[in-house]
């Protein structure tokens, strides 16, 4: 059943015109009631839901109407900061905490004192900065990195994540202690699939919105579409939505959209694994295929290794060479008062030489781990030290490359 306007607060309203937040499904709408009924208390939220939801609202929603409002509001993206800066980056650091520490620097804590703090992917951060930041919820207290003075911070932590945050516990792969204040309050954010006509009403908004900005005439979406668009599962949620639009909007611009049009952009749901925070799976955020990933990619250079030792082998082979002189009877023999003198000469046409059977390839003494120190170091040599051209390189994450770097003491690059 759909929420019609009549149902909705004006506070409701307001705050989906505010912040763009299109549709009337009621999981939704109760979502952003939540968020404003919770707004003015200062309790610690935890925003669940799928990747591409629109979970980055909502810590919008409970800043504005929250007596934070004119305070300082700090997003962080706690996936794409590396391990071994996240610390610093959150609370700060001293002058020579560290290599490149040419300066004092505040942190997020101290710069957003008295304002909200989003932690988005909250489920990334390592164990020792959980550590720090429980310290923080429970008493306000934090220290600079390379101090030893304790400053009060007060900020209000909003934190979001796609994970199933209860397994995360349950595998030691995030502080239940953490977890529980963190999630003071819950706030499910519904997945496109289950918002019914939601879809229909994004579409259109969206092919509204990209019609006047790239200034091409609109698509006018038909019923067959629309069905076509209700009938997905959209596993990239909102974000998936609206990328499938943009698409519609540049090649089929003015055209009647057709299922067949709709269905030329959508990949097969069945190939795409849905992100489902209540599912019960963290695969997306293990480190168990970009692990393998390396692993092919150590192999694959093992063989490759094997193949030019093979060949440096057959061209460093000993060459034939040439003949040692050889006494040639001379026309007449000699008197037998002439000293013994022999003459030789030198037969300068190569004789023939076989071909050397081709050395098996030896056995690589190194384990599997030496291997990929080996791999991560070569990789790190190319790009001059840069972790992100080395993580792009090997196909892996930062995070994965930052503590690898880590385990096998390759901080020298």
């Amino acid at each position: 059943m759909e929420v019609s306007f009549a149902n909705i607060s004006p506070e409701v309203q307001q705050a989906k015109q505010r912040f763009g937040i299109v549709g009337n499904a009621p999981a939704l709408t109760e979502a952003v009631a939540r968020a404003i009924r919770v707004a003015p208390i200062d309790l610690s939220v935890l925003v669940t839901g799928e990747s591409g939801t629109g979970k980055e609202f909502f810590p919008k929603i409970i800043h504005h109407f929250s007596p934070r409002k004119h305070s300082t509001y700090i997003a962080v993206n706690c996936g794409a900061i590396p391990e071994g800066t996240i610390d610093s980056e959150l609370f700060g650091h001293e002058k020579g905490a560290f290599t490149g520490a040419v300066a004092a620097r505040k942190g997020y804590f101290e710069e957003a004192d008295g304002g909200t703090i989003f932690l988005d992917e909250v489920a990334e951060l390592p164990l020792t900065t959980q550590a720090r930041l429980l310290r923080v919820l429970e008493t306000g207290e934090f220290i600079k990195v390379g101090s030893s003075t304790v400053q009060k911070s007060n900020v209000r932590i909003v934190a979001a994540t796609n994970v199933d945050m209860a397994r995360a516990v349950a595998e030691g792969k995030f502080r239940e202690d953490l977890y529980y204040r963190l999630s003071t309050v819950r706030i499910a954010v519904p997945p496109l699939r289950d918002r019914g006509s939601d879809i229909a009403l994004l579409a259109r908004k969206f092919a509204a919105d990209f019609a006047e900005h790239y200034r091409t005439p609109a698509i006018t979406i038909s019923e067959g579409a629309r069905a076509e668009l209700m009938a997905y599962r959209w596993p990239g949620n909102v974000r998936q939505l609206k990328n499938v639009i943009e698409q519609l909007c540049l090649f089929d611009a003015g055209n009647d959209i057709t299922a067949d049009d709709v269905r030329a952009y959508l990949p097969d749901a069945s190939t795409i694994p849905v992100c489902n925070a209540s599912a019960g799976s963290s695969s997306a955020h293990s480190y168990d295929a970009e692990r393998e990933i390396l692993f092919n990619m150590i192999l694959s250079l093992r063989r490759e290794v094997d193949t030019l030792r093979e060949r440096l082998d057959r061209a460093e082979s000993p060459r034939a060479v040439l003949a040692p002189p050889r006494p040639v009877e001379p026309a007449q023999a000699p008197e037998p008062s002439t000293a013994l003198v022999h003459y030789t000469t030198v037969d300068t046409s190569p004789p023939p030489t076989p071909a050397p059977a081709p050395a098996p390839a030896p056995e690589s003494s190194l384990t599997l781990e030496e291997t990929e120190r080996e791999t991560i170091r070569r990789s790190l040599e190319r790009n001059a030290g840069r972790r992100k051209a080395t993580a792009r390189e090997l196909n892996i994450s930062e995070r994965t490359l930052y503590r690898k770097i880590k385990e096998y003491g390759l901080d020298d690059f």
